[in-house]
């Protein structure tokens, strides 16, 4: 392992670059900012006074902080207060210019978060989930007084905004059953109902609706929201008061959403196509959306602010991320090495049984195919992969691997339809789409057939288990993080609100459809599996428990197949920098070591 970081490989250096996020900052106080960076080697929350240019760390644990809020006035920073990632804990509060941290909300028990809105007056509307009581939401009117419950139900739900005065709370909720399709129920602070809008038709049709914030002017009861009406993701005005729905003419390809300037006069339209990203503005009333220019590539968050120019977070496959403004400056730039460039990204289109499949594709800068290749498989399952900077398949270029990431039935990106094509054969479903992109590599001359490898983390993770049980002749190797394993014992440890996903998916639970879970889960499939497998489990993960990892990996030990099992005291994946980089170390000498290959860069 290199000591000196001047002389350490390109794909260390790629992680321990410093990061920011996008700063998010206060309504009222608009200098003041928040945000996450790994500047000490631990992604923690940083305050940022903009006016001074003084910036003060506000967390400091030995796993890392990257869930905060600030306050409207600026005043106050809220954390939340887990145990070494288990994501089951508390919310703190902090000055914003330092101090103490104390509980924002003494009378309230730990629990897993279910949103968070803070109100001007000092009130906030506090989202908790937990395994006894489904989802209660709880308001608070001050720092320390008595909570009163306005909101409990078994299903999942969550807080989504509260109005600019304080009289309005939206929430997202899931009532009918089907955690993939949330409805929205807007209360006033007593509990009682001020109005409803379920596209569900109460679980019979499959439409969602998400909460994107209430319209930031006072007395204004407008809330932006949006809905799969036309196939995909858009926004809409609803004003839930008025009784009024207000569609908008923002007719783009892919999914859109979109939130407020700061004085609700137009909104910041966020567009994602075809696993890129572009910003647009619009007027309400206007005939159509006017482009904000931005590079190609990925923006992963953007803001509109006070002044009427876009702070956003923009990066691609081949150029590491950056703050930037239309205005043309670097937002927050932080000191230190910067990360050093990777290769571009290609497109790939390869007919599924499903469908046309998208696939994102990088080849070393040297040499020609056919490459050694690693499948990386998003998790998720309702995400997608981008064209964006990402350290861990850069790493694999690096040591002369093609990366192909594939964006499989269940991704998001790609319009309604082929998000919710992930029902009841689950994990087999997304595995046929990667079953075709594989055959595409190989008859396209990018991949060796006797050098693949299946790897992926969280979902990525379950489908690379379910994948070299079900397809083991097509896989020389196998790397899964924090994977589903088991799906039955998964189910019985893991979170509520996952629990909720899964009965979604599978139709019901492992006693109501049992059939659908053994079909689903690697477990089924572990005696076929006859590639080296290597696991990496946070032993405090909430979504993929460590117990249901440890019986796949007690059957493999059974008969002596060649695996090899880490575990680290984390959660869903760290938050640390230098244990992000064991972990790609060790996947990358397990893989070089039963595939061939030179060492690993500055082991």
């Amino acid at each position: 392992m290199t000591t000196d970081p001047a002389a350490a490989p390109d794909w260390e250096k790629r992680f321990r670059a410093p990061r920011v996020s996008l700063p998010d900052w206060a309504e009222d106080a608009p200098d003041r900012s928040l945000f996450v960076s790994n500047a000490t080697g631990t992604y923690e929350l940083y305050a940022w006074d903009r006016a001074s240019g003084r910036q003060r760390q506000v967390t400091d644990r030995p796993n890392g902080t990257t869930d905060g809020v600030l306050t409207p006035d600026g005043e106050t920073v809220w954390w939340f207060s887990d145990t070494d990632g288990d994501e089951f804990g508390v919310w703190m509060r902090q000055p914003f210019g330092g101090g103490e941290d104390e509980p924002a909300a003494p009378g309230l028990a730990p629990s897993y978060p279910a949103g968070l809105a803070i109100g001007r007056d000092g009130s906030a509307v506090i989202g908790r989930s937990t395994d006894e009581d489904g989802t209660t939401v709880h308001l608070v009117r001050a720092p320390g007084a008595e909570h009163v419950e306005i909101y409990r139900h078994r299903e999942s739900a969550g807080v989504g905004d509260l109005s600019h005065d304080g009289t309005l709370i939206a929430l997202e909720h899931t009532e009918h059953g089907d955690a993939m399709h949330s409805a929205l129920r807007v209360v006033r602070p007593d509990g009682s109902t001020v109005a409803e809008l379920d596209d569900t038709e109460g679980g019979t049709k499959e439409l969602g609706l998400s909460v994107l914030g209430f319209a930031p002017v006072a007395g204004d009861t407008r809330l932006l929201v949006g809905h799969q009406r036309r196939g995909r993701w858009e926004p809409m005005i609803w004003d839930p008061v008025a009784g009024t729905e207000t569609p908008l003419p923002i007719d783009l390809p892919g999914d859109v959403g979109a939130e407020w300037y700061p004085d609700g006069s137009a909104l910041l339209v966020e567009h994602e196509f075809e696993a890129r990203s572009e910003l647009w503005r619009y007027e309400p009333g206007a005939a159509a959306p006017v482009r904000v220019d931005t590079p190609a590539g990925t923006v992963s968050g953007a803001t509109a602010r006070p002044d009427g120019t876009v702070e956003y977070l923009w990066s691609s496959a081949a150029q590491p991320p950056v703050v930037r403004s239309t205005s043309g400056a670097v937002v927050l730039d932080p000191p230190g090495a910067k990360a050093p460039p990777s290769v571009a990204v290609e497109d790939a289109w390869v007919e599924g049984p499903g469908g046309r499949i998208h696939a994102l594709v990088q080849k070393p800068a040297t040499g020609e195919g056919p490459f050694p290749t690693i499948f990386e498989i998003h998790g998720g399952p309702t995400w997608h992969d981008s064209d964006a900077f990402a350290s861990g398949p850069a790493a694999w270029v690096d040591h002369g691997f093609a990366v192909v990431r594939v964006n499989y039935r269940g991704s998001t990106g790609y319009g309604r339809a082929w998000t919710d094509a992930l029902k009841h054969r689950v994990g087999l479903i997304e595995l046929e789409d990667i079953a075709a992109v594989r055959e595409w590599s190989v008859k396209s001359g990018l991949a060796d057939p006797e050098r693949l490898v299946l790897a992926g983390g969280s979902w990525g993770g379950y489908l690379t288990l379910l994948g070299l049980g079900t397809q083991p002749d097509a896989w020389a190797l196998g790397l899964a993080a924090v994977p589903v394993a088991d799906y039955v014992t998964a189910y019985h440890d893991e979170m509520e609100a996952l629990k909720a996903m899964d009965r979604t998916l599978l139709g019901g639970t492992p006693e109501e459809v049992p059939e659908r879970f053994e079909a689903s889960s690697p477990l089924t499939y572990v005696d076929a599996v006859r590639a080296p497998v290597y696991i990496s489990a946070g032993v405090n993960d909430p979504r993929c428990p460590i117990r249901q990892v440890e019986n796949y990996v007690d059957r493999l030990a059974a008969r002596g197949a060649v695996h090899e099992v880490y575990r680290y005291d984390a959660g869903h994946g760290s938050l640390v920098v230098e244990e992000r980089i064991k972990q790609v170390r060790l996947e990358l000498e397990f893989a070089l070591k039963h595939l061939g290959g030179g060492p690993v860069q500055g082991a």
